[in-house]
């Protein structure tokens, strides 16, 4: 039953995570366009928090910090807030209504599923909001209406996800997992990069390849073991694309870093490292001009994190 609008809360603030594709397999793409794939994420701890508030009508205003590019963020109607609210409201039968800011720490257009983790915690906020009691079960198949991410973004932990990643299954992860992540000052359009990746595979199998290893690493929590199973079929035609991305994963790992890799279609790179004090040590080096780094925005997270949760209300 949906709770009377004067008992609600004046607000619920949700936080959901960027999420990390440690293992991202692609197969060739089938009739419908789509590529199969086979992928193991992770969440880690770059969060946007997203707050709702009682309205009359519907807003949604975005905060980014000052090295993110507000230029790359969507325009109101196609944001993928909104398109999560009208799903919510259609399910339910009831107005799409309320105030929405979004304070992002997860880079935009980078290969983390920020603009998903937006979407998730959105559901679960307005699903509080307007006392609706969605079941995990609708939540879920909203969210991958919404897109391949988001589904994750809600469970969060490390996780399989196969069809275009949207059926998602908890899997064992018995470490602590520390990362250093280095964001690009400009985007890189996925459907770009699955069109090179057909380009330079066109002969890819029709099914991705497996995750054992990755999964079994996992398992271990040794970080050695997980930085020899990374995968990341999209990475070739990412650096095809964008040869710097290349040369600043050999960077990384010049730096110390276990592994480098590109984070989904990027164009985000990330460094596993062994412990705290590593990763620190890592994004020291790629942020001093003095030692040739040049990246003047570099991000340690730890993962895996929790999915969508609230975490405020008032």
């Amino acid at each position: 039953m949906t709770a009377r609008f004067e008992d609600l809360p004046a607000q619920f603030t949700v936080r959901a995570p960027a999420k990390i594709n440690l293992h991202l397999g692609v197969g060739a793409p089938r009739e419908d366009g789509y590529h199969p794939l086979l992928t193991v994420y992770q969440a880690v701890g770059l969060h946007d928090d997203v707050t709702v508030r009682p309205a009359p009508d519907w807003s949604v205003e975005v905060a980014v910090p000052d090295w993110m590019d507000a230029g790359q963020l969507p325009r109101l109607e196609d944001n993928i807030v909104t398109r999560a609210a009208d799903l919510l409201a259609a399910h339910h039968g009831v107005p799409r209504a309320g105030a929405v800011d979004v304070v992002k720490a997860i880079p935009v257009a980078g290969g983390m599923a920020g603009g998903s983790a937006d979407a998730a915690a959105a559901l679960v906020a307005l699903d509080r909001l307007w006392g609706t009691g969605t079941t995990d079960e609708d939540l879920l198949r909203i969210a991958a209406e919404l897109g391949s991410d988001v589904p994750f973004a809600l469970i969060g932990g490390s996780a399989l996800g196969t069809g275009r990643g949207e059926l998602v299954q908890r899997v064992e992860d018995a470490g602590t997992w520390w990362w250093v992540a280095v964001p690009s000052d400009r985007g890189l359009s996925t459907p770009q990069v699955y069109r090179h990746f057909d380009e330079l595979s066109p002969h890819a199998p029709a099914q991705p390849p497996p995750a054992d290893d990755l999964i079994a690493a996992l398992a271990s929590g040794v970080p050695e073991a997980l930085a020899a199973a990374l995968h990341n079929d999209l990475q070739e035609p990412a650096i095809a694309l964008r040869p710097e991305l290349g040369d600043l994963l050999d960077r990384g790992e010049a730096a110390g870093a276990l592994r480098g890799l590109i984070s989904g279609s990027g164009p985000t790179c990330v460094f596993l490292c062994s412990s705290p004090d590593h990763a620190r040590e890592v994004a020291a080096t790629l942020a001093d001009p003095d030692g040739g780094g040049d990246h003047p925005t570099v991000l340690v997270a730890n993962g895996a994190v929790s999915g969508a949760h609230l975490v405020e209300y008032a």
